[in-house]
């Protein structure tokens, strides 16, 4: 997928905040094609003693089969880890190489890195930058015209995620520093949860969305800056499970259109918020369960089965897509499940089917869609390393193990990018990107495989080696073991717009046990530490923390889990 990026980084007449980008001041006459390269060095996030940036380097000069990237700091910034290149430091000297994967570098073309880092004091942004040896970023006295202009309000971008901050929510900032050790992540950017209709305006005296966008603008300042929202209140929500449930039943359609989804969308386009990139992530759990959780499958639920024969989730979604993307600035991204949901061959291409219905439906077209979302608020891990799904033990295939049962993919990045391509073959706009949320599918601590486990036979090889340490895939409420995964990034990977936490840590996914409540949320049996499964996970144990609240409530118990099981490490 193209990934424009039209601020350059000039080695001269530098102007740097400490955190944001370095902003080129080239002459407007100057023949950008004429210069050998350019850099675009973006600090994305930043709190007390880290950061994470982002990387482009676009090449003017003869193509190139490997490249490396060099600059220096003034300060005492020090790389801890990086990804899509190999990164190394020496002093205040940094140089990041090419992986195996993308030496490639045409003429014209751009490859993009990241990393995070650690300072202390201030973060001041690098000024020179060599490409191969090449200083970047200097006009060789060519004339032409200058850089393309950053995009003005209301403006369409490829990915929204890239060379932008992304809001911070000071509810959940609140809570997170509240929490011993949680200063450590509480700059992190997380979703907004829409999940009825009184979060519109705000719930017991909370923020409501206004309140959300007012408080983004505040911290835009003169940047970019995306605010993800969770649009979740469709008829009958998550037919297959019960912590989740809404506060709409089966066959209220109407009241979704005229009391939910139009005030969001009235709200959204005004135009005092049209310089922001409103990030939406489209109703999770609905679409998927259509094809799994239906007649005749021996996972069907007699809910599920009305949403199927009553069409509302698929009228919802469209409507949903229809007039929130008729906001010039919105992104919609459609909820696509998991790996360990949709990756068996009589899902995968089911779902993209559906999806392509829904996003047909009320009005809505594949134009409404910016891209989907995968692994939302669940915990499939994002790359395993120590096996891949081609591998075979003593002849058998790892896809006949039990925990891989015959899936294509074994992790969400390998599902995401699939995906992907299965959307855009079917009719989706070649543009689309992917999100993957990593909030909490780090799966770190001592219990992480260090290699392959044993070749006794394919399941010793396979669950010696999986990061992800859940008791079956199937397993999806407040996972016992479970880190905070990679921290929000954009462009990490072919085709994958960002890594994202849409679901803020610390917020529970169902109480273990009943509790009566408003909030129209039931008690789900696999949120019980004690419950022994049902055709879903195979009849497997829930895997559960004990004594969690309800779902979205704060559960402190977790949330330090998370961080201390978090990967890469805090």
């Amino acid at each position: 997928m193209s990934r424009t990026r039209t601020a350059i980084l000039a080695a001269v007449a530098l102007v740097a905040g400490t955190a944001g980008a370095a902003v080129a001041a080239i002459p407007p006459d100057a023949d950008v094609a004429a210069i050998p390269c350019t850099v675009d060095y973006k600090v994305q996030n930043q709190w007390d003693s880290g950061f994470t940036a982002a990387v482009t380097v676009t090449n003017n000069s003869a193509a190139k089969s490997s490249w490396a990237v060099k600059w220096s700091y003034a300060g005492n910034q020090k790389v801890t880890s990086g990804w899509n290149a190999k990164l190394s430091q020496s002093g205040t000297a940094v140089t990041a190489a090419n992986e195996s994967y993308n030496g490639t570098l045409g003429t014209g073309s751009s490859v993009s890195f990241g990393f995070n880092g650690t300072y202390s004091g201030s973060n001041a942004l690098p000024t020179t930058f060599t490409l191969d040896g090449v200083t970047c970023n200097v006009d060789d006295g060519g004339s032409g015209p200058g850089p393309t202009d950053p995009p003005g309000p209301g403006t369409k971008v490829d990915n929204p995620y890239a060379g932008a901050k992304v809001y911070v929510n000071p509810e959940w900032k609140a809570k997170a520093t509240a929490e011993t050790g949680g200063s450590r992540i509480a700059n992190q950017p997380t979703g907004v949860w829409l999940d009825r209709i009184a979060a519109i305006n705000g719930v017991n005296g909370g923020m409501g969305l206004r309140a959300h966008l007012d408080a983004a603008l505040a911290q835009k300042g003169s940047d970019q800056l995306v605010v993800q929202l969770v649009i979740y209140n469709l008829p009958g929500r998550d037919c297959a499970a019960l912590a989740s449930n809404g506060e709409l039943g089966p066959t209220e359609i109407d009241k979704y259109r005229t009391q939910y989804i139009d005030p969001i969308a009235a709200i959204l386009a005004d135009t005092k918020y049209a310089g922001l990139r409103i990030v939406t992530t489209v109703e999770i759990d609905s679409l998927p369960n259509l094809v799994t959780n239906v007649s005749p499958r021996a996972t069907a639920t007699a809910n599920c089965d009305t949403m199927k024969a009553n069409g509302n989730y698929v009228k919802g979604v469209g409507y949903a897509l229809n007039k929130l993307g008729d906001v010039p600035n919105v992104y919609n991204y459609v909820d696509a499940g998991h790996h360990g949901w949709l990756g068996w061959d009589d899902n995968f291409a089911p779902s993209a089917a559906l999806f392509k219905e829904a996003a047909t439906a009320e009005g809505a077209t594949v134009a409404d869609v910016h891209g989907f979302i995968v692994n939302t608020a669940n915990y499939s891990a994002l790359k395993e390393n120590h096996f891949t799904i081609n591998d075979s033990v003593n002849g058998a295939s790892v896809r006949t193990s039990k925990w891989i049962d015959w899936n294509r993919y074994v992790d969400e990045q390998s599902y995401a990018q699939a995906m992907r391509t299965q959307l855009v073959s079917i009719g989706f706009p070649s543009g689309i990107g992917m999100l993957i949320d990593t909030s909490r599918n780090g799966w770190g601590g001592t219990a992480r495989p260090t290699g392959p486990g044993a070749t006794t036979n394919v399941d010793t090889y396979v669950d010696g080696g999986r990061y992800d340490r859940r008791i079956h895939l199937g397993n999806w409420c407040n996972q016992s073991g479970a880190g905070l995964g990679e921290r929000p990034q954009a462009s990490p990977a072919t085709g994958i717009d960002a890594y994202v936490w849409m679901k803020p840590p610390g917020e529970s996914d169902g109480s273990s046990t009943a509790i009566p409540n408003d909030e129209g949320k039931g008690f789900d049996r696999m949120c019980d530490p004690t419950y022994t499964g049902n055709p879903r996970n195979n009849n497997n144990m829930s895997g559960a923390l004990p004594n969690a609240p309800l779902s979205g409530h704060w559960f402190s118990a977790q949330f330090q889990e998370l961080m201390k099981n978090a990967y890469p490490a805090l």
